[in-house]
């Protein structure tokens, strides 16, 4: 068994031998304690329905056999080089998190099996129950909706569940890729931790050469005295990352000059089209100051009541810089006019080519909870949670407002996100007839989301100056109430089934979009009904080995975001579509999952069927000289895969643990009335962002009680950005490249208090693409005190 397997297994098996009757046994338990009066008899997996009667270690639904892995704290600190929560799912089957700098806000958006990183509302994280996932929106198309992953330090990370899947209906549509939930601890005794950590990445692609670096620093207080326990935690981030955009001008576009400054330095490569083209200078190069802080408290009302209460606030301010890599014959850096470069004119270069952004945001997240575990007939829980945009805002100049004379101010605009935001309200039951050998999970739950961003043209100076003229207006509404039913229950010695319902009432509302001072359009309510089975059941085939099929339908709402947001910039827009169909999936897994001697190991047949799937579509559109991304519904999407895992914990040597994934993924457009260049072309085409293989191997080392090194990497292969798959030439700006890459970690403790890290991330420098350049080889060092 695997050092998460076992991890696992001892929380589960600690709390239902403690604190459940004896002779209940627990899913993942290889213990020997058994009734007095039974047998001896060799360990081995035993299915049974989980009654957890103290505080549960997941929110994640324990009674359902499907997929599920997990990757433990002391996971965390031996083989991740972690500096955001998202890293924690570095290693994880078949999930990518689009993490492309050191405290990447907007754009780090979680894929899994048949999700690609232009899905965010596809795919389910929470903290500690609390939702993360930010169903405003989808994907990066206008705005940015990644999850709240800043909400959430490594540092105060328990453990990581994940269940891969719809197959719970507890959970809206939003889960048919996967659920994450963050489960972070509280004290049981006074404890303090404090960190520091450093990264340098070297960087050099086109014409930029530069070295950019990060420092982080943490430091947490908590303590539990008789029912009341509580815990506080402050951290720091200073990021400078590489450059994610670039200025270009397509070559078939030049003609002959009549009055371009000739000019030198662009860069011609072939485009991801395979096309050749000018990379004129690099843009979108973060320096990025964030700080979080998150209280969490607790109080035992009775010994089996617990009210809980979380505040999470994200300050940042990030500064987006560009530079232009053009030199007039004087060698002076060339941001603007008609240019003409190897004898050819382009098109002039504006404040769009080489934006300058400053933006300020501070979001406050709220959780508040009262939740019983006695453990019964009868256990319930009461839960509520809130999502502010208290302060976001995002400055850029003007096309007409080019660099250098934007540095210091001039035209400009103001998107300002304020009152934008989300709020959740849970009531779920758990209800164990007595006698009956059913657990029913049962809950009512009402999300409802709130889109405001207005954006306004500033003659003056945009660096400062207040709001002016209407340029843009983005407003709605929508709420999800749900209702669900979920029924587990051992049918016969060996089996356990469970089978389930949800039932959705959606609306959107108060939708409303200004494409300028002058044109706006508001648009009708919606609404609809929706419901979603969901069926799971295993077989203990062997003494060592499961069999799980698990079945579920998931309805995946469109957002508030797709449904009204249209949004223009200098440099990009986004349209949206009002009349948007929900999209509706089906998928269904097949596994076995058990030990083999030393090894422990999953093997999972993956499927899913959907209809109406929700995309947003970018292309770049060269006589606007900007991204252009229309979201559409695609008819149908098949997807057909497999998964295995493979573990072993003091392999061949003590205290070498190995860990391994391969996924294969079949997923193509089968139906579309819709197109990219010309009908049909999108017909039996790859989905965008789904590569057909990708792995992860994982070998950590004990050398002994002070010193462990990692030695981890990480493939995915052949993928498209495109509908159409266009793109043949993923190793571009803007393509979407295979990778390999391998990370190094080595750890000392050098004594009960005191421990130091250094790693290496991207160990081979491979430079790999999905649409923006990811980091190149990363240097990491940290320094950690535990009290």
């Amino acid at each position: 068994m695997n050092k998460t397997a076992l991890a696992r297994a001892a929380v589960t098996c600690a709390v239902l031998h403690l604190l459940a009757p004896p002779a209940l046994a627990c899913d993942d338990c290889d213990c020997d304690d058994a009734p007095a009066e039974a047998p001896a008899a060799p360990p081995h997996h035993k299915l049974a329905l989980v009654r957890v009667q103290a505080a549960a270690p997941t929110s994640l639904p324990t009674n359902i056999p499907t997929t599920r892995e997990t990757v433990t704290r002391e996971d965390i600190e031996r083989t991740v080089n972690a500096t955001d929560a998202e890293d924690a799912l570095k290693y994880l089957p078949s999930l990518l998190v689009r993490k492309r700098y050191i405290g990447d806000y907007n754009h780090a958006i979680l894929s899994s099996r048949a999700s690609g990183t232009g899905n965010s509302a596809r795919s389910a994280v929470y903290a500690d129950g609390i939702l993360l996932s930010n169903y405003l929106g989808n994907g990066v198309g206008g705005l940015s909706f990644p999850p709240r992953w800043g909400l959430v330090t490594p540092e105060e990370i328990e453990r990581v569940d994940v269940m891969y899947g719809p197959f719970s209906a507890a959970y809206p549509g939003n889960s048919a890729g996967a659920v994450v939930d963050y489960v972070t601890r509280m004290p049981t005794r006074f404890e303090a931790h404090a960190k520091l950590g450093f990264v340098t990445q070297p960087f050099e692609l086109y014409g930029t050469k530069a070295t950019y670096r990060a420092w982080q620093a943490s430091a947490s207080l908590g303590d539990r005295s008789g029912a009341f326990s509580w815990w506080l935690g402050l951290n720091r981030t200073d990021s400078d990352g590489q450059p994610l955009t670039y200025a270009n001008r397509l070559a078939a576009t030049g003609t002959a000059p009549t009055n371009g400054r000739p000019v030198t330095g662009a860069v011609l490569v072939p485009n991801s089209s395979g096309q050749p083209w000018y990379m004129l200078g690099s843009a979108t190069q973060y320096a990025t100051r964030q700080d979080h802080l998150k209280l969490k408290l607790a109080y035992d009302l009775t010994p089996t009541l617990r009210a809980s209460y979380v505040l999470g606030a994200w300050r940042n301010e990030a500064d987006g810089h560009s530079e232009s890599w053009l030199r007039d014959a004087a060698g002076n850096a060339v941001y603007s006019g008609t240019v003409s470069i190897d004898g050819r004119q382009f098109a002039a270069l504006n404040g769009g080519d080489f934006p300058l952004t400053h933006e300020k945001l501070l979001h406050l997240m709220h959780g508040l909870s009262v939740k019983s575990h006695g453990g019964g007939e009868w256990d319930w829980e009461l839960a509520a949670s809130l999502y502010d945009y208290r302060k976001d805002d995002k400055r850029q100049n003007a096309a007409g407002n080019p660099q250098p004379g934007a540095r210091t101010g001039g035209a400009g605009t103001l998107a300002d996100g304020s009152g934008t935001g989300w709020h959740t309200l849970t009531l779920k039951g758990v209800w164990r007839p007595a006698g009956s050998g059913h657990v029913v999970d049962l809950g009512l739950q009402q999300d409802t989301y709130q889109l405001r961003y207005l954006t306004s043209s500033i003659g003056g100076n945009y660096l400062a100056d207040g709001p002016g003229a209407l340029a843009g207006n983005v407003r709605g509404d929508t709420r999800l109430q749900a209702a669900y039913v979920q029924d587990a229950w051992l049918p016969a010695e060996d089996w356990k089934a469970v089978l389930g319902l949800r039932a959705e009432h959606w609306q959107a509302r108060n939708g409303h979009t200004d494409f300028s001072a002058t044109a706006g359009q508001d648009y009708a309510a919606r609404s609809g009904n929706y419901l979603s089975p969901k069926a799971a059941l295993s077989w203990q085939a062997a003494q060592d080995w499961v069999l799980k099929a698990s079945v579920g339908r998931a309805v995946r709402m469109p957002t508030v975001s797709e449904l009204y947001g249209a949004t223009s910039t200098t440099n990009s827009q986004y349209v949206n579509d009002p009349g948007l169909r929900p999209e509706k999936s089906w998928t269904g897994e097949l596994s076995a999952q058990g030990a083999a001697g030393p090894f422990q190991s999953r093997l999972t047949l993956f499927a899913e069927d959907t209809h109406d799937s929700l995309y947003s579509q970018t292309v770049f559109d060269a006589a606007a000289n900007k991204n252009i991304s229309r979201v559409q519904n695609v008819d149908r999407i098949a997807t057909r895969g497999l998964e295995a895992t493979l573990g072993a914990a003091d392999w061949l040597a003590p205290g070498l643990d190995l860990s391994a994934s391969l996924t294969y993924t079949d997923s193509r457009i089968k139906a579309n009335a819709g197109f990219v260049a010309t009908p049909g072309d999108t017909l039996d085409k790859w989905q965008p962002n789904i590569p057909r293989w990708r792995a992860t191997a994982t070998a950590a080392w004990r050398l002994d009680e002070h010193w462990s090194a990692s030695l981890a990497a990480r493939y995915s292969g052949r993928q498209f950005r495109t509908l159409n798959n266009a793109d043949v030439n993923g190793f571009a700006y803007m393509g979407v490249s295979r990778y390999a890459t391998a990370d190094l970690r080595l750890l000392w403790k050098i004594d009960r208090q005191w421990s130091t890290a250094f790693g290496i991330d991207n160990l081979n420098n491979d430079k790999y693409w999905n649409f923006h350049p990811y980091p190149q080889r990363s240097y990491a060092a940290e320094l950690k005190f535990d009290l």
